[in-house]
């Protein structure tokens, strides 16, 4: 947390000035610190746990959605997972310092392109408190100062966990500024103002949210708006895996971004397919939102507008609509998808080459569950975040997505003069 008299502008310049003492400790400093973190958040379990309880109280009385609530909540399982998650990125290879290009550009000229950290990084985001643990771990393994504002219906568990998170790393030779909460929402206004000393904002939240944020910061803006997520059942499908996939892809966990908002049916397969899916998704108790032809194959379908196809209902309601061939899923998915992660089932290879290729988004799948998409899941230990953009970074953003790159020139007095009046010649080798 930022001290009560000081600004947010006054804390960024702060994080400004520690991000380079962070960007320059050893990986031994830093992964101590992530141990030490894990650490600490398993002998804090019960103020973590009493935290959490005020703010699920809270939310409960303010009449927020069961979506929500779930996300807020921070329980036992959560908490020896988010340690888990900790103590994996020490296994994960540094980040900084490696080597992308290594190139002679003559016999005594030396460009080498090396990672770093991007500086300071603003990360917005919704209620989920385990969300904030990941964050900081990234960050602090990336190298890079984190200044974090979550939702104020988590501030009491966000509060706790950032207070354990702190006082850890800073035990563990961490710069004070490595790790800045902001609790106020008057503060992200302030934040955003700040182009000068962070360098980076990723916000978490809503479409609406998230276009603020764009609208309202000359830094720059990395994350996704909405996660309108398809699955498309092709003529070639194995039925039983499509329903099983649809099901993990919908109600494994409604409340997130890689959540299915929308089935896609191959015309051929849509007569032996929705009936057993109407029946595994009414088991789970999901609306089904559909097309006048699905309406036509079960009674049970509500009609589906425009609007829904737009959706991301982070809730158990789906849309679904039958369509006549592939190229005509891959046209819906590019027209009213977020580019998030779309997922095609089908056993036949042609079909599904089609689909990955034509397929923009930045994650595209072969039968299996769209909920795949996640850092941890890819093993890159956690996530900031998921980027729906094509710069820098794309999909879920790990570790190599919160590094950027310097070139380092090694000579011996070169002059361009030399190579631009001829007395010298480049010779370019990689080595």
């Amino acid at each position: 947390m930022i001290e009560s008299d000081k600004s947010a502008r006054e804390a960024a310049r702060q994080a400004k000035a520690d991000s380079r003492a962070l960007a320059v400790i050893s990986v031994e400093i830093r992964n101590a610190a992530l141990a030490k973190i894990a650490d600490a958040l398993t002998e804090n379990s019960v103020a973590i746990a009493e935290a959490n309880s005020k703010d699920l109280e809270a939310a409960a009385a303010a009449g927020l959605p069961g979506p929500i609530i779930k996300r807020l909540a921070f329980d036992e399982k959560k908490l020896k997972d988010a340690a888990l998650g900790l103590r994996e990125m020490i296994g994960l290879s540094d980040p900084l310092g490696r080597k992308l290009l290594r190139r002679e550009l003559d016999a005594d000229l030396l460009l080498e392109q090396i990672t770093c950290p991007i500086g300071v990084i603003g990360v917005i985001f919704e209620s989920r408190p385990d969300a904030l643990v990941q964050i900081a771990a990234l960050c602090l393994k990336s190298g890079n100062a984190a200044i974090l504002k979550g939702g104020s219906e988590a501030a009491n568990t966000n509060r706790v966990l950032y207070e354990i998170i702190h006082k850890a790393g800073t035990e563990a030779g961490l710069p004070g500024a490595f790790l800045t909460l902001l609790e106020s929402r008057s503060e992200i206004s302030e934040l955003l103002s700040c182009h000068e000393e962070v360098d980076l904002i990723i916000p978490r939240g809503s479409n609406e949210f998230v276009r603020y944020i764009m609208d309202h910061s000359e830094i720059p803006v990395m994350g996704h708006a909405d996660g309108i997520c398809h699955v498309y059942v092709d003529k070639g499908a194995d039925i039983n895996k499509a329903v099983n996939i649809i099901l993990d892809s919908k109600t494994q966990y409604v409340a997130v971004c890689n959540a299915v908002e929308t089935i896609l049916v191959h015309q051929d397969a849509a007569n032996e397919l929705i009936e057993p899916l109407m029946e595994a998704l009414a088991e789970k108790d999901v609306e089904v939102r559909g097309c006048e032809r699905t309406m036509q194959i079960h009674s049970g379908i509500l009609p589906a507008t425009k609007e829904d196809y737009l959706t991301e209902y982070l809730d158990y309601i789906v849309s679904v609509k039958i369509v006549d061939d592939t190229d005509e899923a891959i046209d819906h998915i590019n027209t009213y998808g977020s580019h998030h992660t779309d997922a095609i089932v089908t056993e036949d290879e042609t079909a599904a080459s089609q689909f990955m290729l034509g397929v923009d988004s930045a994650g595209v799948y072969q039968n299996c569950s769209t909920r795949f998409a996640d850092g941890f899941r890819y093993g890159f230990g956690a996530e900031v975040g998921v980027s729906t953009g094509k710069l820098h970074a794309r999909g879920p953003v790990g570790l190599d997505g919160l590094v950027t790159y310097k070139y380092q020139l090694y000579g011996n007095g070169n002059l361009v003069a030399d190579y631009a009046e001829g007395r010298r010649e480049f010779h370019f080798k990689d080595l």
